[in-house]
């Protein structure tokens, strides 16, 4: 029987330009918790094990490395650990399914601005927040994780075009503000 080996999706890339740092993320498997009705409590019980609750909407909540991010309603990504068990809700591996790339340093609000339709202010956007958006015409899960931090999560199968993407833009504010490319 021939061995699989499993491959990222951008082999580890990695970027720095002008002070911002896009690269491919390592995140570990990522896990769909879909909480049947009626559910809440025995889902509670079982994410308790890991320390933590379901995220309220637009958020997400970690712990020791491990996210359970929001994603719509009853609705959550868990990601870094292999799922313990769920009773109360429907479990579906989507590690293979997505990408993730992170996007980091003093510029990096105004890369994202030129992709996303979002309000990326800190007020409106804080730290600990995740929007369900896209990037151009890529759906994708936006997590901030610092004040000039962030992950998106894009379909594996978009994660080039989410690279090209991201990556002519950090060209273009790099260059606007005369940074060295």
């Amino acid at each position: 029987m021939p061995e699989l080996i499993a491959k990222s999706a951008l082999d580890g890339k990695s970027l720095t330009l002008g002070g911002v740092t896009l690269a491919e993320a390592t995140v570990g498997p990522i896990h769909s918790v879909a909480v049947f009705p009626g559910g809440a409590k025995s889902t509670a019980k079982g994410l308790k094990s890991l320390g933590l609750a379901m995220p309220a909407p637009n958020s997400f909540v970690e712990k020791d490395g491990v996210r359970l991010v929001w994603t719509g309603r009853d609705q959550a990504f868990l990601v870094g650990v292999m799922p313990p068990d769920l009773d109360g809700a429907a479990i579906t591996d989507q590690s293979d399914g997505w990408t993730v790339l992170s996007l980091a340093g003093g510029a990096a609000v105004d890369v994202l601005a030129r992709l996303v339709p979002l309000d990326l202010r800190p007020a409106a956007f804080p730290v600990g927040q995740v929007r369900r958006s896209q990037v151009n015409h890529m759906n994708a899960v936006i997590l901030r994780t610092a004040e000039a931090a962030f992950e998106i999560m894009v379909f594996r199968s978009m994660a080039r075009t989410a690279w090209h993407e991201m990556e002519s833009t950090l060209q273009m504010v790099a260059a606007r503000a005369g940074k060295k490319i």
